[in-house]
């Protein structure tokens, strides 16, 4: 069990840590072996692992590299930077990792292998930077490194979120007015109709039948609407057949196949430059960054660069000169830098370049979008407004 205490020595200074413990005897215990006099000892919650259990965000992440970079430069070991931390976070979830963390630093183990045994929450790009800066003994580099790349994947996500917000707002917006319209105003038109004994046209009928199933059957309707975007979520992002799919069409749309092969190159130069400088092997370094490009024609284009071409001697530009799937700017430059040296700064310089380009064309995809859904929306409501307009009109010149 977890136990926070606040002590004094004899000196009257206040002393407060976290401590691990079978009971409050066992850490009064400990604190009369220190020398100290206790002012409270407070059991800690643990979090428990489930369905609701807090997970690790990058938010988290991002503070939790950026701090532990912050303490290493300054001269602070490793062990006490993790105890800082331990008192600093209130989430049970990074609580717990960093608890975890001083347990296995504490019996000697490997600084990585904590963070190793929770890969839903850390990719293997964080575990291999961590490991090979581990070995290196350059973890204060390397998770300045870290607290980099993370902020500009959040940036670059935040920016794809902000510019995705008006067509899904235009979206939801068409939802709600045929939903409303169906709920409210095409029972009751019907209805006159049928009062008035108009026989309306065939497309009239048609939508207000729609109209008239939706509001007899409204639960239905939106609990198959919620199921179904449930479904399509599920199935277009964690099945290998819907990636699959979802894949084929973004690399062959004019405008989505520019983006996703940017996105791919970005995600390829961030990740290599970041392991080659923490010190892994270019194989290894290869074999890593091809799990997280997002693209298989890509992955396995590097992964035949890492086990065909570098593993058998061939140069990282050779290998790469010999796979088309890869902008011919991209191998130039690593042709270039190859020989010069310093082909970490240019890949690092290509990731931020990409990224930019993929903002870019994302902008560029939402305002051809744009035009496109209010036309859409329009169609929808003037379709319903011509279903109900045409009838009225017939109603008005029997009278």
């Amino acid at each position: 069990m977890l136990y926070h205490y606040l002590a004094t020595d004899k000196s009257e200074r206040l002393h407060e840590d976290d401590v691990d413990a079978e009971s409050v005897q066992s850490v009064l215990r400990l604190l009369a072996e220190r020398e100290l006099r206790p002012v409270s000892v407070t059991k800690m919650e643990v979090e428990k692992k489930g369905i609701f259990s807090s997970k690790i965000k990058i938010a988290d992440k991002i503070f939790l590299t950026k701090y532990l970079s912050l303490m290493l430069s300054v001269g602070t070991d490793l062990l006490s930077a993790i105890n800082i931390l331990i008192v600093d976070f209130d989430k049970p979830a990074v609580k717990n990792l960093l608890l975890e963390i001083r347990d296995s630093l504490s019996h000697g183990k490997p600084f990585y292998e904590a963070f190793a045994e929770h890969p839903q929450e850390f990719s293997p790009v964080f575990i291999n930077l961590i490991k090979a800066a581990e070995a290196s003994g350059n973890l204060q580099q390397t998770f300045e490194d870290l607290s980099t790349s993370l902020e500009q994947d959040a940036a670059l996500k935040n920016r794809v979120k902000a510019v995705l917000v008006y067509p899904a707002i235009l979206l939801s917006g068409s939802l709600v007015i045929f939903i409303f319209l169906s709920t409210f105003a095409l029972p009751k038109i019907s209805k006159v109709f049928v009062d008035s004994g108009i026989d309306p046209p065939v497309f009239s009928r048609i939508v207000l039948a729609i109209g008239l199933f939706v509001n007899n059957y409204i639960v239905l309707f939106l609990a198959l609407v919620i199921f179904s975007a449930a479904f399509l979520f599920y199935f277009f992002t964690r099945n290998p057949v819907g990636r699959r799919v979802v894949e084929y069409v973004v690399s062959h749309a004019p405008i989505l196949k520019k983006v996703h092969r940017d996105l791919a190159v970005q995600r390829f130069a961030s990740t290599f430059s970041s392991l080659m400088r923490a010190g892994l092997p270019i194989v290894a370094a290869l074999e890593i960054s091809a799990d997280v490009v997002g693209s298989d024609d890509y992955r396995q284009a590097i992964l035949r660069i890492a086990n065909e071409g570098v593993a058998k001697g061939l140069s990282i530009s050779d290998s790469f000169r010999k796979e088309l799937v890869f902008p011919r700017m991209l191998t130039n430059l690593i042709a270039i830098s190859e020989k010069a040296g310093h082909m970490e700064q240019i890949l690092k310089t290509l990731s931020d370049f990409y990224a930019s380009r993929v903002e870019n064309s994302i902008r560029m995809l939402v305002s051809f979008l744009e035009p496109i859904l209010l036309v859409l929306m329009g169609l929808i409501v003037g379709g319903i407004a011509l279903a109900i307009i045409v009838p009225i009109y017939q109603l008005a010149s029997q009278v």
